[in-house]
């Protein structure tokens, strides 16, 4: 459940756990027991994400103002300009044909 910050008229903000289906209901004051609205109080806990979460948000972040293109080249990994030939799976024979070795026959390649 998700945690809701609210604002009390008389007493002030309070937080409440409540059910993501009741966001837009008022929640009780928890001194007065008056009816308050939800406002926003805080901001997102980024800290608690996993910190692989963690990388690729701080990954857009410092791309954000100049993000790599692959229009200028073939991009990142190119396997036409890496100059050695990978170790893929896929086998080929004299006569064109393609085959998986140790890998699922049915699966259709690029």
């Amino acid at each position: 459940m998700p945690m809701y910050d609210y604002a009390c008229a008389d007493c002030g903000a309070f937080a409440v756990l409540r059910p993501l289906a009741q966001w837009r209901d008022p929640a009780a004051c928890p001194d007065c027991g008056a009816l308050s609205g939800r406002i926003v109080g805080g901001a997102p806990a980024i800290s608690a994400l996993s910190s692989a979460v963690n990388r690729a948000h701080a990954a857009n972040e410092r791309s954000a103002h100049e993000p790599r293109s692959t229009r200028s080249g073939h991009g990142l990994n190119c396997g036409c300009c890496s100059g050695g030939r990978g170790s893929g799976k896929t086998r080929t024979t004299a006569d064109g044909a393609k085959s998986f070795a140790g890998s699922r026959p049915w699966m259709i390649s690029h």
